[in-house]
């Protein structure tokens, strides 16, 4: 088993990784409205760690946008490569994320985070940050708040209210079905809010979580189970 490494030169401490978020940040491209919902592909990313062995394992699931059938799976273990520092998590976890995308043979269309994009204390979270070094549209779909305040939207499926951070709209909490608690969308890159809402809405027809985010989950989880039990035992990781 390959275990993704840190790349040489990644940010080591929390000025550096700020540094490369300020100069990344300048790259991001919000005037675009994105592909069109239930078109194409869309590709949902998550990842499960195992921080006592300093394992991350990534795994990035194509779907269908009209029909939400998978249509391709691709998976990746690494080193975790950064400390848990809030508005930081992207650090931990892109050099694995990427390698399970670029495993990838199908085009993966909109890439789908389960974290956040603009609705991060510096406007650069994983979507947008994935956005830019990918170059590919990404929007965030995170299930808990962050470093902003809202409004509980309507009960009904697709009532949403504003994110707002310092009085912009960094997003929206988004009701996905009625009667359960929201979703919190933001743009990553090369995508409208609208459009991505609209996407998020198409990937949610039963759940309070987009399907992309189900099948990455479920599949990050057993990719870092398979690691650890290929290792012979925890404690030979």
């Amino acid at each position: 088993m390959t275990i993704i490494g840190i790349p040489a030169g990644w940010p080591a401490d929390e000025d550096a990784a700020r540094d490369v978020q300020r100069e990344l940040r300048g790259r991001l491209v919000l005037g675009e409205s994105g592909p069109p919902p239930g078109e194409g592909h869309v590709t949902g990313l998550d990842v499960a760690y195992d921080d006592e062995h300093d394992l991350v394992a990534a795994a990035a699931v194509v779907l269908d946008a009209r029909t939400l059938d998978v249509v391709e799976e691709a998976t990746a273990v690494g080193r975790v490569s950064f400390p848990y520092v809030p508005g930081l998590l992207a650090f931990r976890e892109i050099p694995t994320v990427l390698a399970a995308l670029d495993s990838l043979s199908a085009d993966p269309g909109l890439l789908v985070c389960d974290g956040y994009g603009l609705a991060h204390p510096r406007r650069f979270g994983l979507a947008s940050h994935l956005g830019v070094l990918t170059g590919r549209p990404s929007i965030g779909v995170a299930k808990n708040p962050f470093t902003f305040t809202y409004e509980q939207p309507g009960d009904a499926r697709g009532d949403f209210t504003p994110l707002l951070a310092e009085g912009e709209e960094v997003g929206r909490a988004l009701r996905t079905q009625g009667g359960v608690k929201p979703v919190y969308v933001s743009v990553g890159h090369r995508v409208s809010l609208d459009n991505a809402c609209a996407h998020t809405l198409l990937l949610s027809p039963r759940y309070r979580v987009p399907e992309t985010t189900r099948h990455a989950d479920s599949l990050c989880r057993r990719a870092l189970k398979e690691a650890q039990e290929s290792l012979g035992s925890l404690g030979s990781v």
